[in-house]
């Protein structure tokens, strides 16, 4: 990759360090990534302008760097890869940043290729995806089969509320934000301001998905709670908002994602287990979040669930 690197940006790579398939080097006092392009090749030029309008706004992006050929994508072996420039790349973004920046840019049209909020139908089609993984591949994953089931079922009640919230209620006047394909915990400014992660959807969205991360990798859960009512004090959501909000919370994403890579033979299955055991803990804060949002709005309630 060091010569890569300097053929196709004229830049001499003293150490390179590799790292969940992310390339990073030093120079001129700046960190760089070098990293794989996963996404739609007909989605980089919405991430471009998405990239440019949150700079006029003053959120302080990753900055993308051009190659040799005036082009923003490096093929390596039949792969494009992206060079990325990281200022403070450990900067850590909380709740009240994730609202901050999400205000700052709106999608005025649903023209974007990289508008998403379709998320009971995409949701439909993962758990029928990895319902035929584990009829074909899944039987000798012990922990997989033990919990699959439970997890699904959550999912089911997720995609459920999502179509019901839709057919119900007015959504024309949600607005449609600076959103990201996956938040974690602790939520750096690398995975936060990189444009490959950058989609538009509602704020609700990131929100949930922090909070959710912030569940299962803080070690005290109880914080999670406290950011979910300071969230609800300071934006006045919709029927609509609160009801999706709750449907992301419901949908067990943090089981699915570690689920793919287990799949994928990225990760050993036994990193499901800590999930698996804090499933009753997350009832809990599910049944809380519930009787919080709805002193905001009325939301559907899971009797399973709730009583």
């Amino acid at each position: 990759m060091k010569e890569t690197i300097k053929y196709y940006y004229d830049i001499d790579v003293d150490e390179l360090e590799e790292s969940d398939g992310k390339y990073h080097f030093k120079f001129q006092n700046r960190d760089f990534f070098f990293v794989f392009y996963n996404r739609n090749l007909e989605e980089l030029d919405d991430i471009l302008l998405c990239v440019q309008n949150m700079r006029e706004k003053g959120i302080a992006v990753n900055d993308l760097i051009l190659n040799r050929n005036n082009s923003f994508l490096t093929k390596v072996n039949d792969y494009n890869y992206l060079l990325m420039a990281v200022s403070n790349y450990s900067e850590t973004y909380d709740i009240f940043d994730i609202v901050s920046v999400a205000s700052k840019l709106r999608l005025n049209n649903k023209n974007s290729k990289i508008y998403r909020n379709n998320w009971g139908n995409l949701w439909m089609q993962k758990i029928d995806y990895f319902e035929y993984q584990i009829r074909e591949l899944g039987l000798d994953k012990p922990v997989i089969k033990d919990s699959f089931s439970y997890y699904v079922g959550l999912a089911e009640n997720a995609i459920s509320y999502v179509n019901n919230t839709s057919f119900k209620y007015q959504v024309l006047d949600a607005p449609i934000v600076l959103s990201h394909r996956r938040v974690f915990y602790p939520n750096y400014k690398l995975n936060f301001m990189n444009p490959l992660s950058f989609i538009f959807d509602l704020e609700v969205r990131d929100v949930a998905e922090y909070l959710k991360a912030m569940f299962f990798g803080a070690e005290d859960t109880e914080e999670v709670l406290e950011d979910l009512k300071c969230y609800l004090k300071i934006r006045n959501l919709s029927v609509y908002e609160a009801s999706m909000f709750y449907a992301r919370l419901l949908y067990p994403s943090y089981y699915f994602d570690v689920y793919e890579e287990v799949m994928n033979k990225d990760r050993n299955e036994e990193d499901l287990v800590d999930i698996i055991k804090k499933c009753n803990s997350y009832e809990n804060f599910l049944k809380e979040a519930y009787l919080e949002i709805s002193k905001y709005a009325p939301i559907e309630k899971i009797d399973w669930l709730i009583n």
